[in-house]
């Protein structure tokens, strides 16, 4: 979807009848009878049908790689060596073809035939361990966080691989892994163990770095602060009129208040509950630390700065009034991303892919309909 939105003409083949899987995960559904999550990460795709296990399938698909310059691919590891479309095979009909697999595991290691799903590589790869309160339960991230990690690794990884062609003429694959970028996605938590030795925890909202930096209750809800350095820190207790933490030796620095955050936080959980989260937001503002409204969904999208920045777009299709989607964060101002087709019906684009791009006839596209290749 991300390359889509940069301009890629993107062509998602799917399996005839059933489809994507996502089609399926709901409710919710759109009037069309899409389901949300299709339609989250689908747009600026053309829909067509091919039966792989059908010859002409195979051969359409072949052309259509010739025709390209990507090709992704999701399968489980050796699925496509047995239909004859791996990366050797592939080669030999487009030489200089970018080839990328997504796989849960990759394409060596113990693991590698294993599916792939996102849920099993935030508990494999260590994101679980270190998300939720501190001593209860491990707790998934709310959304796909590696599926969607592993799509933006794997959008650069293809775009620097078109930029490498564009100087050398050569193609390349691209193994692509749901463990892989779980475990890079672990970041500074993976560095502290590297250095330190020491396993990190479940800590609920706050930072093993930065004290303090966590979610605070107030009056009347909770809301994300930080003070992120010693300046802010000093901003902040200068006022609320606690000059003595700026010279207590406990929580001068920040190194201080990470040695002694069981003693400061307690004195901040008490300070917080005495005002509501506007106060303390407004007052943030004024002094130049950051704090927040921990939002529902639902204040996300009232929010003012989501609203005038236009984080949500209405597009129309075929079998729904308008459908609600998000924006492309990409604002490239000299060429902005765009939507040019809503998230795609199955094998709304058959016909006029096959027809289009590759030069079959009409006859040809309804022999390939009567034999059940699309």
């Amino acid at each position: 979807m991300m390359l889509g939105d940069l301009g890629a003409d993107v062509i998602k083949i799917e399996v005839p009848e059933r489809g994507d899987d996502t089609r399926h995960w709901g409710p919710p559904f759109t009037d069309g009878g899409q389901s949300a999550y299709f339609i989250s990460t689908n747009r600026n795709k053309r829909s067509i049908t091919l039966n792989l296990k059908s010859p002409d399938g195979l051969s359409a698909l072949k052309d259509l790689i010739r025709w390209g310059d990507v090709l992704i691919e999701n399968f489980r590891t050796g699925t496509l060596e047995k239909l004859g479309l791996d990366y050797v095979s592939i080669k030999k009909i487009r030489p200089d073809v970018i080839y990328c697999t997504i796989t849960g595991y990759g394409y060596s290691g113990p693991y590698k035939d294993r599916p792939g799903y996102d849920f099993m590589a935030q508990a494999l790869g260590g994101l679980m361990s270190i998300t939720g309160p501190e001593g209860g339960e491990p707790v998934r991230v709310g959304v796909a966080a590696v599926d969607l990690v592993t799509g933006i690794f794997a959008s650069n990884a293809i775009i620097a691989s078109l930029f490498a062609r564009e100087r050398t003429g050569a193609g390349q694959r691209i193994d692509m892994s749901l463990l892989d970028s779980q475990v890079a996605f672990l970041s500074y938590a993976a560095s502290n163990y590297l250095v330190s030795g020491q396993k990190p925890k479940r800590m609920g909202n706050a930072h093993p770095n930065i004290v303090p930096y966590q979610s605070f209750k107030t009056k009347d809800k909770y809301i994300a602060f930080a003070a992120a350095n010693d300046i802010q820190w000093k901003k902040f207790c200068l006022a609320v009129n606690h000059h003595e933490w700026v010279t207590d030796e406990r929580y001068a620095t920040n190194q201080d208040r990470v040695k002694n955050r069981e003693q400061l936080i307690p004195l901040l959980d008490k300070l917080f509950s005495e005002r509501t989260a506007n106060a303390w937001i407004d007052l943030c503002i004024e002094i130049g630390v950051p704090a927040a409204p921990i939002n529902t969904i639902d204040e996300v999208f009232a929010d003012p700065q989501v609203i005038e920045r236009e984080r949500v777009i209405r597009v129309d299709h075929n079998d729904d009034q308008a459908i609600p989607l998000i924006a492309s964060p990409m604002n490239i101002l000299a060429a902005p991303a765009s939507i040019r087709y809503p998230p795609p019906s199955l094998g709304e684009h058959t016909e006029e892919v096959l027809h289009e791009l590759l030069g079959y006839s009409k006859e040809k596209i309804n022999d390939l309909r009567a034999s059940g290749a699309i």
